[in-house]
C-alpha cells in the first residue's frame, strides 16, 4: 500500500479494506482537485471551481437509507417510512462487498469533525473512490485542528463506493443503492449513489440520533448572527430559501444547514455550505454566487458550456437539484468559531404550493411546536429521486424527516423547552406561491421575502396591528415596511376569494389528516392560539 498525502496512513485493514492501490489521506484542496480532474472525476470551470456529475443520482434516495436493527437503537429509533431497517446479516454482508471492491482500487481517505462545539462533536473518517468526495467532505466539514491531526482517532467512519451496487435480493435492500448506518459499531456504508448529499445528511442524521440523548436539540436549519449578536434560525426543507435568507450581506453566516441548540447558544454541524443554486440570481444572491465560482467549490450537475466552461445556472435540462459544495471561509463576515448565542427568532420557511399561507404569520411556542411537527412545505423538484418538475406539498417532520431518527416527539419537545426559557420569536415564512395554486400563482418575490425578514430582525413587526385569519388561526401583521399591504392578507392575492376559501380548505384538511398521528401531544388536532400540548 503507498500512502500519499501523508508521513503515516490510516488503519484501514480494520475495517477489511486490503490490497489497495495509493492511500491519498488528507490531501489538501489543490492536490485533491489534482487528482479528480486527472482522472476525469471532473473538469474546472472558467472561473476556477470544480464541476462534476453524478451519475444516475442526481438527489437522495430515502428509499434506500436503513439503519441497523439490533442493541438499544432498537428501542429508540421511530421506525417506518423514513427510517427502514436492516438485520445485522445483511449489513454485515454490505460491509464485506464494499470492502472487497477496494482491492486494486485507490482510495481517498479525509478526516473531518462534525459540530462546532467541542463538548458535542463527531470525529468521523470518510473513506470513497472519489477524489471529488473527498474535496467535497473537506468543504462541508470542519478541519482538523493541526495541532492534534496526528492524534486524530475517529469515532464514526463512512464508507463511500458509488460504483458498487446491492443486490436487493441477497442484501435485504430496496434496490441496488444502499445507504446504511450501524449506529452501535459507528459505520456507515453507502453505494450505488455518487451524489454528494448522502454522505452530508447521513452524518446529520447520525448526530440527530445521538445529541437529543445528551439534551441538545439537532436542526435542520441555517442560522445567522446580527451586528449586536442577535441569532436567527431558518428551517425549511432543501429549495425552501434556507441558504439564500441567511446569506445576508449585513448578517455573519454561522451555517447554512445543520445545527444544535443547547443551554448555551447554538453552533454548526458543518464546515461549508452546500446550496441549490437552480436559477441562481447574481444581483439577488451576490454571496453565494461569489462562493460557487471559487477555485475549491464544488458544483454538481451544473450545466457547463463545452468551450468556455462557463456554468449556466439557468440549464436544469440535467437536474433541477444543481448544488455548490463551499467551505465557510468564502463568504466574507462568516462566523469562524461557528457558534451563537441562543436565537432571538426563528423562521419556518414553507414553501406553499397551494397558494394559501400568508408571507408572514407570528407564531404562539404551541404553534411552533404544531409547526414544526408537522413541518408543511412542498419537495421542490430534484432533491430527492423519484421528484418531478412539479414542486408536491408535503409534510415532513422537523422539516427533515428523513433525517431524524428518534420520536419526533423528543424533538418538538425540546424546541418548546428552549423557546420557552429563551423568549424566542417564532414566524411562519411562505417563500411558496400567491394569488393561486403552483402553475397559477406567482411565487413570493425574493425582495419582499427579504423585506419580511429584515422587518421580523429589527422588531418592525412587534408593534403594528395583527389580524388573526379564519382557517389556521395565525396572526398577520397588517403592516411591513417595504412589503404592499394587500400582499400580507394571502386572501386579497387571489383573483377570486371563492376559490381561495377552497383551496385554504383543503389544506386545513390536510393539516387535521396529518395531525391524527400526533393526537397524544397536543389537546387539539387544529393550528390555534389556544392549542396546547398535553402535560
Amino acid at each position: 500500500m503507498q500512502n500519499t498525502g501523508c508521513t503515516s496512513s490510516p488503519d484501514l485493514k480494520s475495517l477489511g479494506i486490503d490490497g489497495v492501490g495509493s492511500v491519498f489521506w488528507n490531501l489538501s484542496e489543490a492536490q485533491l482537485i489534482e487528482q479528480a480532474v486527472c482522472r476525469k472525476e471532473g473538469v474546472l470551470t472558467a472561473q476556477g471551481a470544480l464541476s462534476v456529475q453524478t451519475g444516475k443520482h442526481k438527489g437522495r434516495s430515502p428509499k434506500d437509507k436503513f439503519f441497523v436493527k439490533h442493541g438499544p437503537e432498537n428501542n429508540l429509533i421511530d421506525w417506518g417510512e423514513t427510517n427502514l431497517g436492516i438485520s445485522q446479516t445483511h449489513f454485515d454482508k454490505l460491509h464485506r462487498k464494499v470492502a472487497a471492491y477496494f482491492q486494486g482500487r485507490d482510495v481517498f481517505v479525509q478526516d473531518v469533525i462534525a459540530g462546532a462545539d467541542s463538548s458535542y462533536e463527531l470525529k468521523i473518517r470518510i473513506i470513497t473512490e472519489k477524489a471529488w468526495i473527498g474535496l467535497l467532505a473537506r468543504n462541508l466539514f470542519r478541519e482538523i485542528p493541526k495541532r492534534s491531526a496526528s492524534e486524530f482517532k475517529p469515532e464514526f467512519t463512512l464508507i463511500q463506493t458509488p460504483g458498487l451496487f446491492a443486490d436487493p435480493e441477497q442484501d435485504g435492500t430496496n434496490s441496488g443503492t444502499f445507504i446504511a448506518i450501524d449506529l452501535s459499531d459507528k459505520l456507515a456504508v453507502i453505494g450505488g449513489t455518487g451524489y454528494g448529499g448522502e454522505v452530508k445528511k447521513s452524518i446529520f442524521s447520525i448526530m440527530n440520533y445521538f445529541l437529543p440523548l445528551r439534551g441538545v436539540l439537532p436542526m435542520h436549519c441555517s442560522a445567522n448572527i446580527g451586528k449586536h449578536g442577535d441569532v436567527a434560525l431558518f428551517f425549511g426543507l432543501s429549495g425552501t430559501g434556507k441558504t439564500t435568507l441567511s446569506s445576508d450581506p449585513n448578517r455573519h453566516l454561522i451555517g447554512d444547514d445543520e445545527h444544535g441548540w443547547t443551554k448555551y447558544g447554538v453552533f454548526n454541524f458543518e464546515g461549508g455550505c452546500y446550496a441549490k443554486t437552480i436559477r441562481l440570481n447574481r444581483d439577488w444572491e451576490p454571496i453565494i454566487w461569489q462562493a460557487s465560482q471559487q477555485f475549491g467549490s464544488v458544483l454538481e450537475n451544473v450545466v457547463i458550456n463545452p468551450q468556455t466552461r462557463v456554468p449556466d445556472f439557468n440549464d436544469a435540462s440535467l437536474t433541477e437539484n444543481i448544488r455548490a459544495a463551499y467551505p465557510l471561509k468564502f463568504i466574507a463576515g462568516h462566523v469562524p468559531d461557528g457558534k451563537g448565542a441562543s436565537p432571538q427568532n426563528i423562521f419556518f420557511l414553507s414553501a406553499d404550493a397551494f397558494g394559501v399561507l400568508p408571507p408572514v404569520a407570528k407564531l404562539s411556542k404551541e404553534q411552533a411546536m404544531y409547526y414544526f411537527l408537522l413541518g408543511y412545505t412542498s419537495k421542490l423538484a430534484g432533491t430527492e429521486t423519484g421528484l418531478g418538475k412539479e414542486p408536491q406539498a408535503t409534510f415532513s417532520i422537523g422539516f427533515g424527516a428523513p433525517f431524524f431518527p428518534l420520536n419526533p416527539r423528543l424533538y418538538a419537545r425540546l424546541l418548546g423547552e428552549k423557546i420557552e426559557e429563551c423568549k424566542t420569536n417564532v414566524w411562519l415564512i411562505n417563500t411558496g406561491w400567491r394569488g393561486g395554486p403552483y402553475g397559477v400563482g406567482k411565487r413570493y418575490d425574493l425582495p419582499y421575502t427579504r423585506a419580511i425578514i429584515d422587518a421580523a430582525l429589527n422588531d418592525h413587526l412587534q408593534g403594528v396591528p395583527y389580524t388573526q385569519e379564519p382557517y389556521f388561526g395565525l396572526h398577520l401583521p397588517t403592516k411591513c415596511p417595504g412589503v404592499p399591504n394587500e400582499l400580507l392578507n394571502p386572501r386579497l392575492s387571489w383573483p377570486d376569494s371563492h376559490t381561495y376559501e377552497e383551496y385554504a380548505q383543503q389544506l386545513l384538511e390536510d393539516f387535521k389528516k396529518n395531525a391524527k398521528q400526533f393526537s397524544d401531544f397536543f389537546e387539539k388536532p387544529v393550528v390555534h392560539t389556544k392549542v396546547k400540548p398535553k402535560s
